[in-house]
């Protein structure tokens, strides 16, 4: 058990002692009405275990922590407005009808759970979308820093400055891949190991062309992922004009 979970626990036990005490020390009537708020008193603090477990357990870092928060809110929003609602269901107990004591409070905790199974759901898709962006930019992230790494690499002043434009290019291109530009993409790796090969063995001379071949393919591909996102963007608003 981690500290943060150490201090939820703690948290929840100070208010699950103050609750019983504040409902079994003020003279309240004991009818339906204060069993019934008592008792959901009580799920609604136990139910604070189940968004803990929910709300942080994907993780200890940073971003998984961040993803957690809403689910959290949900859980500590239910739990406010159900101590509000039991205390008020302990007043008023003489009064208070038992079914409507019963379905605001069935209500509550079936929005609660709603809320916070949306939440995570939604958690679960953002993540997916992290996780698949970090792998379509995963190709571009290495053509950029082998590209870079070549002008570190060259002793001519001419040739170091082509790399650098082409360095350049790669750096300030759409990082995103698509399954219609890994082709591409494979091949200018190809050519940026040629050029590679250029460079250590001191064949500047070589060093233009390759550059200008490989600056061409880029700018194929730069084009297919703006054609790419054109169309995803032009299919998406024909869906929802339909």
């Amino acid at each position: 058990m981690n500290k943060r979970d150490q201090r939820g626990y703690i948290v929840l036990g100070i208010i699950f002692v103050v609750f019983t005490v504040v409902a079994f020390a003020v003279p309240f009537s004991k009818k339906a009405g204060f069993w019934l708020g008592y008792v959901f008193g009580i799920i609604a603090i136990a139910f604070q275990l189940y968004i803990f477990k929910i709300s942080f357990a994907q993780g200890e870092d940073v971003k998984s922590k961040f993803y957690g928060f809403p689910i959290a809110r949900i859980g500590v929003i239910y739990l406010s407005a159900q101590m509000l609602f039991s205390i008020l269901e302990m007043a008023t107990a003489k009064f208070l009808l038992p079914w409507v004591a019963v379905l605001v409070n069935i209500v509550m905790l079936a929005f609660a759970l709603v809320g916070c199974i949306a939440a995570d759901i939604m958690r679960d898709e953002i993540v997916r979308q992290d996780v698949k962006l970090e792998k379509d930019v995963t190709n571009m992230r290495r053509l950029q820093s082998l590209s870079a790494s070549l002008v570190g690499l060259c002793q001519d002043e001419n040739a170091k400055k082509t790399l650098q434009d082409i360095a350049d290019e790669f750096k300030y291109s759409d990082p995103v891949s698509s399954e219609q530009t890994k082709e591409m993409e494979e091949d200018m790796k190809m050519q940026l190991e040629e050029l590679q090969s250029a460079v250590l063995e001191g064949d500047v001379s070589n060093v233009p062309i390759l550059c200008a071949n490989l600056k061409n393919r880029l700018s194929e591909r730069n084009q297919m992922c703006a054609m790419s996102k054109w169309m995803k963007k032009d299919e998406k608003n024909s869906r929802m004009g339909e």
